[in-house]
């Protein structure tokens, strides 16, 4: 599974073979054929291996114990951290995994887009409460937080995205302070910057 994740994230999924996820894991065909009937049912074990050691870490980020802002600068300095390591170490940026794999797939694959769409439902939800109580505790300006969140959503997806596309690694430096700035959070600007 970390091979097919690996490899469908740096690549892409139509990219990627069999025969290369079993090279990288240094299996038989025969034994991937034993675990899995498909490629595509690799892929959503790969998935849900991926969130479950995912939707953890961000459990503990957005823990309500938490300063609300602190929460999502933590959040972006951690996905900032990963993109920019994998730059580092491939010379690439790689972007958001699932937003890859999700618009490659839309039109080929149900089964992985529903399980996509599912997880990327559960980020909104987290940026909300913490805008939510940043606006509770005066730290964000405005009223409307489910909005703030969408926005700030969009923003994160088109940013990593585009980061990919560009290979641009100073896209990704920035996310931290411009996420504060676009929810209205600049009391905060200082600090991160």
């Amino acid at each position: 599974m970390d091979a097919a994740h690996e490899l469908i994230w740096s690549y892409s999924y139509g990219a990627v073979t069999i025969e290369a996820i079993c090279e990288r894991a240094r299996v038989k065909k025969g034994s991937f054929y034993y675990f899995f009937d498909s490629k595509s049912d690799l892929a959503v074990a790969a998935i849900n291996d991926w969130w479950t050691e995912r939707k953890a870490l961000v459990e503990e980020l957005f823990r309500s114990e938490v300063p609300p802002l602190d929460r999502i600068v933590k959040y972006f300095d951690y996905v900032a951290q990963l993109q920019l390591q994998a730059y580092e170490e491939t010379g690439q940026l790689l972007g958001c995994p699932l937003f890859t794999l999700g618009s490659e797939i839309c039109t080929q694959d149900n089964r992985i887009l529903s399980l996509i769409q599912e997880i990327l439902s559960f980020g909104p939800r987290y940026f909300e409460e913490a805008i939510r109580d940043a606006q509770v505790s005066g730290e964000c300006e405005g009223s409307n937080a489910a909005l703030k969140a969408r926005l700030l959503w969009a923003f994160y997806e088109g940013t990593l995205t585009r980061a990919r596309i560009e290979n641009n690694p100073d896209l990704i430096r920035s996310l931290s302070t411009d996420a504060l700035e676009l929810i209205g959070a600049r009391a905060r600007m200082a600090v991160v910057a």
